[in-house]
């Protein structure tokens, strides 16, 4: 059957690809230790749990809600980013999504226009370029610097579009309040829009989280800014998150999702307002950050990789440039030969680099994980060193 041109030559996200592939080899009864994405062995918060089987005994029927989501959630969403965030927002400012992509997907198609272009800090998000690609837009891939300064800022052109990680994945770095102001004023001086995904606001070790809407008139200024359920609070599987923009952004938002995919699940939104209330989830981060540790210690001693501890997040980014550029040929072998998976830095805009998401399975199974990628790394640099000879 025909594709289409426009699909044709787009391939699957390095993310999903990998973790689908890892699920194959699992279902042939092949024992791999996935790193490759983070999936936490922690479940959702218990209040979520009970608010979603309070609804299901009490509702029995599932009901349609709008859109953008029901008003009570939308209502209390505003709430959170007023009390949590420091937003002043209306209901009509926030629509509730599938997950942080579809937001990303909506975001993107309703404040661009084919053409565009659109700065992405690298190591990235795989989806950040993926969207932009699929919507015929024009990447830029800058490299992320230890500091956002103004000299840096002046250097990179006029974008139309500024995509921001705050907190960063993989990196873990998590931006200033002074970086951020110097981030607002330049993109109100050059008349960007900014798409400022904060997934991960409340995995963070060291430092505090400050959303950009914050510090600007975010409605003028032209900042969508994302939020999800799935790291923050364990809830991968559900497939809930939410927006905020400006409501004649949240209109065109809500135009494109109705035909695809209408309003997240009901139940996903009452897990997700009851989840957004939790709060920081201090017991996951706790043991988050013994395990952040615990690997880095494990790393430190081994010549051919350096892994610092990330500010925050549920990945580590361990830089291999020592042993080889070629991260995916490395992430193939390992799996191949150790039954281990790795996101390979290419798929993040980074050769040299491989992506560790620690936060899945039991402390066990992470050591043996890590020992097994230990010993396959010491073979494969002593076989570069012997071919050097």
């Amino acid at each position: 059957m025909k594709i289409s041109a426009r699909i044709a030559s787009s391939r699957p996200l390095a993310t999903t690809a990998m973790h689908g592939r890892v699920e194959a080899m699992r279902n042939e009864g092949q024992p791999v230790i996935d790193f490759s994405i983070a999936i936490s062995h922690f479940p959702a918060p218990r209040p979520v749990l009970d608010a979603v089987a309070q609804a299901i005994e009490r509702e029995r029927i599932m009901p349609y809600t709008g859109v953008t989501g029901a008003l009570d959630v939308r209502t209390r969403l505003a709430a959170k980013l007023r009390t949590e965030n420091g937003i002043e927002a209306g209901p009509d400012e926030i629509i509730v999504t599938n997950g942080a992509k579809q937001g990303l997907y909506e975001a993107l198609y309703t404040i661009s226009d084919p053409g565009d272009t659109v700065l992405v800090f690298k190591p990235h998000w795989p989806a950040y370029v993926a969207t932009s690609q699929l919507l015929g837009l024009r990447p830029i891939l800058v490299d992320l610097p230890e500091e956002i300064t103004p000299a840096l800022l002046d250097g990179l052109g006029q974008p139309d579009i500024v995509i921001i990680n705050n907190p960063h994945n993989p990196t873990g770095k998590v931006y200033t309040r002074r970086e951020l102001e110097h981030l607002r004023a330049w993109v109100e001086r050059i008349g960007a829009r900014v798409i400022v995904d904060e997934s991960y606001e409340h995995l963070i070790f060291d430092g505090g989280h400050t959303s950009l809407a914050a510090l600007c008139d975010w409605r003028n200024t032209g900042v969508v800014t994302l939020f999800s359920a799935s790291q923050s609070y364990a809830m991968m599987g559900w497939r809930v998150g939410f927006a905020l923009a400006p409501a004649e952004v949240v209109d065109a938002m809500q135009t494109l999702q109705g035909p695809i995919t209408a309003a997240a699940p009901h139940l996903s939104q009452v897990a997700a307002v009851v989840a957004f209330a939790t709060g920081a989830p201090r017991a996951m981060m706790a043991d988050y950050r013994e395990r952040r540790d615990l690997v880095v210690r494990l790393f430190a001693e081994v010549p051919w990789i350096v892994m610092r501890a990330p500010a925050s997040g549920p990945y580590l980014w361990g830089d291999v440039r020592s042993l080889t550029l070629d991260t995916v040929g490395f992430a193939e072998a390992l799996l191949e030969e150790k039954n281990v998976a790795v996101m390979p830095g290419e798929a993040l805009g980074e050769p040299g680099h491989v992506r560790l998401g620690y936060i899945s399975d039991d402390v066990p199974t992470l050591r043996e994980g890590i020992r097994r990628i230990i010993e396959f790394g010491d073979a494969f640099a002593a076989r570069v060193a012997a071919g050097k000879r």
